[in-house]
């Protein structure tokens, strides 16, 4: 789907409060509702708005500390790639995991409590994966930039 720049205000707009009404949304972008919607659903259809969600404050849901955990897997085959992504995907502690290029193979960002809860996380869980050659953790002092919106 090709987007133009009404498209890309609807996304800039959405992105910025998902609980527009359709009225002040078509008002914004300077189109009647019912083309405006037709816009969205066609979005929502072709993938471009995937989902609608609140964001949460991670401090206010009592769950301030960020550890970022660089991994290494004993092997690269690709049957080791998704079985430590199955297990992954299963806990709720970890909020994004990315396969990366160069000296490790996994990158997560979890979100714990605090200290304890981070070491339980470990032990419970991540140690006790087969295949995973190395964990290194790295903790957040301080968050100077977030932002889920995307530069459409």
């Amino acid at each position: 789907m090709q987007l133009d720049a009404i498209d890309r205000k609807i996304l800039a707009l959405l992105q910025e409060d998902g609980r527009l009404s359709l009225a002040t949304l078509a008002e914004k972008v300077g189109l009647s509702p019912s083309p405006c919607l037709r816009r969205v659903r066609l979005m929502e259809k072709a993938g471009i708005i995937a989902r609608y969600v609140a964001v949460l404050n991670q401090r206010e849901v009592g769950l301030p500390v960020s550890v970022f955990v660089s991994i290494k897997l004993e092997s690269q085959r690709e049957e080791a790639l998704a079985k430590f992504g199955k297990a992954i995907a299963r806990w709720p502690e970890v909020l994004e995991c990315y396969l990366m290029t160069g000296p490790r193979d996994y990158l997560l960002r979890v979100v714990v409590a605090d200290l304890a809860a981070y070491e339980q996380f470990l032990k419970q869980k991540l140690t006790r994966l087969d295949g995973i050659a190395s964990i290194e953790s790295s903790f957040a002092l301080e968050q100077v930039k977030y932002t889920n919106v995307l530069p459409v």
